[in-house]
């Protein structure tokens, strides 16, 4: 199959529910609507703009409230697990997952299982007297186990992760930063947990998951776009991806694709092929875009079909940084168009923009609709947030002055 670029672009913001942007409504049945389509949206700790699922989901889903995530949860509709990264995924798909790697492989998980298998017998044994406990219900214990520092790691930490990917726990709720913890049976439907998929075809289905979250993505990708699933190629001990990916090439789950200007072939979801083939006309909308948003996943491919420079520069020193620390992609329409640092400062009731970068050659005052659609966003951004009001860095004079904020 081949495409235009033109038509890959338009296709890309289609089929990620941004054309236009806030769109897909129905509360919470909204969230599972995306989540089938991408099959995961990625977890992450940081939270000084919104956290990464909520922003994704704001992006995509109209007039979104961050307690739909927490109310499909307790409803046992999503469930946490290790995918890309840490992820949610539907619970109808949780079969397909419980090949689990946490942070550093099963093998690694496994020994700290075994190596503490006291603490283990200890920390299991209240979970089910006791029910959801957090590391803090335990005594502090420090063993051999580092963390991705290398310091001392709290050895109840990391018990309560590896029986996480060994299937016996799950998380249950969370509080602020801190994960309560309860046995998977109490977690999940027993219709699911009592269904059995074999490794092989559990790797294949996390295969196809990133596909499904991109939508266009290529053999190899960038920034562990297909950590967790196995080598490129087979092994004596491992199942290679390229002989998961021919597999679902040849049960036609995935689509061969040249995209006109972009090297090497692509693969599209079957199902997703009539879009790609005629996509809509761009809606004029604007969206702010998660830094772990699965469309930022190929930066490569941003590169080439968007002439969009994607670097995430929270790891790096100021000095070094281009932009800003927990910066959002802008897009407008199927382009991206610049950048904004935007903090929600609860205490003062405010969304604070410390900085934005607009793409060389895109004039945010004479874009067609674009104005309008900025106002539309940032407003959007606000109730999201939860806040009243939007200041701008005391440099943005000419951004106050076109999107000044509700008065």
């Amino acid at each position: 199959m081949k495409v235009t670029a033109e038509s890959a672009r338009r296709f890309l913001f289609a089929r990620h529910f941004l054309s236009p942007a806030r769109a897909v409504s129905g509360g919470p049945d909204a969230v599972l609507k995306v989540l089938h389509r991408f099959g995961s949206v990625q977890f992450d700790p940081l939270a000084v703009a919104g956290l990464n699922h909520d922003l994704m989901l704001h992006a995509r889903v109209a007039d979104y409230d961050p307690v739909w995530c927490e109310e499909l949860y307790r409803r046992r509709e999503i469930f946490e697990v290790t995918n890309k990264a840490l992820s949610f995924v539907p619970v109808d798909e949780y079969p397909w997952f419980r090949l689990g790697y946490g942070r550093k492989g099963p093998d690694y998980h496994a020994q700290i299982l075994a190596e503490n298998s006291e603490v283990a017998e200890q920390v299991l044994g209240r979970i089910r007297a006791e029910g959801p406990l957090s590391a803090r219900d335990f005594d502090l214990r420090h063993g051999a186990t580092t963390d991705w520092f290398g310091m001392p790691e709290n050895t109840v930490r990391a018990v309560l992760e590896s029986l996480t990917v060994a299937g016996a726990i799950g998380l249950a709720r969370r509080e602020g930063k801190l994960r309560f913890y309860d046995c998977v049976e109490r977690l999940l439907p027993a219709d699911v947990l009592k269904r059995e998929m074999p490794g092989r075809e559990q790797l294949r289905h996390k295969l196809l998951s990133r596909y499904r979250a991109h939508g266009l993505l290529g053999a190899g990708g960038a920034g562990g776009t297909f950590a967790r699933i196995g080598p490129p190629r087979s092994t004596a001990e491992a199942v290679g991806r390229d002989t998961l990916r021919k597999e679902l090439v040849d049960s036609g789950a995935l689509v061969p694709v040249e995209v006109d200007g972009v090297r090497g072939k692509r693969f599209v979801i079957g199902d997703e092929v009539a879009l790609l083939e005629a996509p809509p006309e761009p809606a004029a909308s604007v969206a702010f875009i998660a830094p772990f948003d699965s469309l930022l996943w190929d930066t490569s491919l941003l590169a080439t079909l968007f002439g969009f420079e994607y670097v995430w520069e929270a790891f790096f020193p100021p000095a070094r940084r281009r932009w800003g620390w927990y910066v959002l992609p802008v897009c407008f329409g199927n382009r991206f168009v610049g950048r904004i640092e935007p903090r929600i400062d609860r205490q003062r009731n405010c969304v604070e923009v410390l900085d934005i970068w607009w793409e060389d050659e895109f004039e945010p005052g004479s874009a067609a609709g674009f104005v309008e659609a900025m106002r539309d966003a940032l407003l959007a951004y606000l109730r999201f947030a939860d806040v009243e009001r939007l200041e701008w860095a005391p440099h943005l004079t000419t951004e106050k002055k076109l999107f000044p904020g509700p008065r």
